[in-house]
């Protein structure tokens, strides 16, 4: 006959009367089984009992309490002297609980900080006697393998997908996998020092990580831990990785502009607030500094941004981190990072762990922009984890879940309704393609999920035109609803204009004849290009764009050579804010280009070119 081992562990030893009283409790539950009831003391435990019934886990211990008070308040650390907590038990102290000098407390949500510094040793002894009424009764298994960061546990019969796991050695996990006898879960902390055969007991909680303008100008790992050397901080806030997104009813339409500084983006490829909009093409094609100009171009416009860093190299986050750093963004920036380097499993939370960060501040009423670099690797990631946990592959050894993998992650970007405070939160999802192929699994995924796509490509990159945006394939379905009436009115034509230009472009280089009117087309375009091009870092802002597109519109640079149209326009934007700065306050104040301002811009451009071009005929 089969039996059943029940663990009983004790910070001191039993009386016989209260082994008796156990063993009657536990028999009465297993009526016709053969149990058998193994005693083991661990002081560490402070007071109390522990009870592993096969795959339950009955906590009812001093140590346990604590740790609960803790893990439910979320609040500072405050230091309390152990020993006085056995003091309220009946049983005799063991004599090595005057070794444990000090354990973390916390105190009920009503009570504040200053509140909790004067707490005495009493009340947090009232306050463990309060929770330790009742037993803690979790599910418990074992480990029983490990190996890159993943665990295969028995037992656990009562653990859900994506719950929180506590292994025997403090490290935490994440439940991926359910099946018939075993749970297959990836671990968050140091995976070395996860062994085989070591307790695991659920939580019945998701891993959350902290929150709050604390986090703003420092760079964290995915659990929210800093990794930047600026020392710890403390955060009274918290919130769950996972989250469903907003109904439908709890948004609002997107027709804010949620400008970038680049004059291409701006004009024909415009985002709105609350919008997800795809920056996709091939490595080193400038796809990370889009990003990084948007940021920088948040300054003083109250967002808060979110760079979040999957599988990235350590000195490419570093560099980023400097560049924020000397032009002042990070003031106002959350850098989540998961380099290289780290485990799969942390690259695989780390999204979802910088959105929660974002939806903090959203559903505060303030505008976020969250930038996922990258999303590719976020799914590489996603697969080795799912193949070690031996879960059947699909197409391109993906698991079949791997659409909702960032379906339930851009979803959560969205603009709220008035009533829930008008906050928004922007995604600006990164997919690194190789050789242009477009049509590979995660970038058709991503597309099919996000609002449109900016399509970096690498001839336009390698012939100088940066960004080197595709036209043709890139779209933002938003489009006009997140521009003002000036830029609606100024780049109405310039997407057309710029693929007919490139389309002739390529007859021409064949040297065929033209005639008059294509001449002049292909003119028209090579001006157009160079006023597009932008330098990395630099952006513009919105006037500046409308005043040059309306320029570029209106041919009035057909004078000005094409090699030194890149020229022309910084040194005349200069010259336009100095000399003509009540247009420029003018057009940021109504939104639109009058008649009268339209002829201040020409009269603005005839007055430099004169100046300009002496210039070049006197070198």
């Amino acid at each position: 006959m089969m039996v059943r081992a029940i663990e009983v562990t004790s910070a001191t030893e039993l009386s016989s009367a209260q082994i008796k009283k156990i063993e009657k409790v536990f028999l009465s539950k297993h009526k016709g089984e053969n149990v058998e009831f193994v005693y083991k003391i661990d002081k560490e435990l402070i007071g109390g009992i522990l009870v592993v019934d096969g795959d339950k886990y009955y906590d009812g211990t001093v140590r346990s309490q604590i740790d609960k008070i803790n893990t439910d308040f979320k609040m500072s650390e405050v230091y309390v002297q152990a020993a006085t907590v056995p003091k309220r038990r009946k049983s005799k102290p063991s004599a090595d609980s005057a070794s444990v000098k000090k354990t973390p407390a916390a105190a009920p949500e009503q009570l504040n900080a200053e509140n909790i510094k004067a707490q005495t040793e009493k009340e947090l002894s009232d306050i463990v006697s309060r929770y330790n009424k009742s037993f803690d009764v979790r599910h418990a298994g074992s480990v029983e393998f490990c190996g890159d960061g993943v665990i295969m546990c028995n037992g656990l019969s009562a653990a859900e997908y994506g719950e929180m796991l506590q292994i025997e050695n403090g490290a935490q996990a994440i439940v991926l996998s359910l099946s018939d006898g075993n749970v297959g879960a990836i671990v968050l902390d140091d995976e070395d020092s996860v062994s085989a055969h070591m307790l695991v007991k659920t939580t019945g909680m998701i891993v959350s990580v902290p929150v709050g303008d604390k986090l703003l100008g420092r760079v964290v790992n995915p659990l929210g831990k800093p990794v930047d050397g600026l020392g710890e901080f403390t955060s009274d806030k918290y919130r769950p990785i996972e989250a469903l997104a907003p109904a439908i009813k709890d948004r609002d339409k997107v027709n804010t502009p949620m400008l970038t500084g680049l004059l291409a983006v701006d004009s024909m490829i415009p985002i709105g607030k609350g919008q997800r909009e795809l920056i996709i093409g091939d490595r080193q094609t400038g796809k990370t500094s889009i990003a990084v100009d948007t940021i920088l171009n948040q300054k003083g416009k109250g967002v808060i941004c979110i760079y979040v860093a999957i599988g990235q190299k350590s000195s490419t986050v570093s560099s980023i981190v400097n560049t924020l750093t000397e032009r002042g963004a990070m003031e106002y920036t959350v850098i989540v990072s998961a380099t290289a380097r780290d485990s799969a499993p942390l690259q695989y939370i780390a999204p979802y762990a910088g959105c929660a960060i974002a939806e903090e501040f959203m559903y505060a009423g303030k505008d976020v922009l969250i930038v996922y670099d990258d999303l590719s690797k976020h799914a590489v990631a996603y697969r080795a984890m799912s193949l070690l946990l031996k879960r059947p592959p699909g197409r391109e050894a993906y698991p079949g879940d791997i659409f909702y993998l960032h379906s339930r992650l851009l979803e959560r970007a969205a603009k709220l309704s008035p009533e829930l405070g008008g906050g928004s939160i922007t995604a600006l999802p990164i997919v690194e393609t190789l050789a242009g192929d477009i049509s590979a699994y995660i970038p058709t995924n991503i597309i099919s999920i996000t609002d449109g796509q900016i399509y970096l490509e690498s001839e336009l990159f390698n012939a100088g035109i940066r960004p080197a945006i595709n036209v043709g394939l890139s779209v933002s379905r938003v489009g006009g609803s997140a521009q003002t009436k000036a830029m609606r009115k100024v780049s109405g034509k310039l997407r057309l204009d710029l693929s007919q230009y490139r389309e002739l472009a390529v007859f021409a280089q064949f040297g065929a004849d033209l005639d008059d009117a294509t001449a002049r087309l292909l003119e028209q375009g090579k001006r157009t290009t160079e006023i597009i091009k932008q330098d990395v870092h630099s952006p513009m802002s919105v006037e500046q764009q409308i005043i040059l597109l309306y320029v570029t519109t209106k041919q009035l640079l057909k004078d000005i050579p094409v090699a030194r149209i890149a020229e022309f326009k910084d040194k005349f934007i200069k010259f336009f804010d100095i000399d003509y700065a009540d247009v420029v306050k003018e057009l940021r104040e109504c939104g639109e280009i009058t008649m009268d301002m339209g002829i201040r811009i020409e009269d603005a451009v005839n007055e430099f070119a004169l100046y300009f071009l002496k210039d070049e005929a006197h070198e």
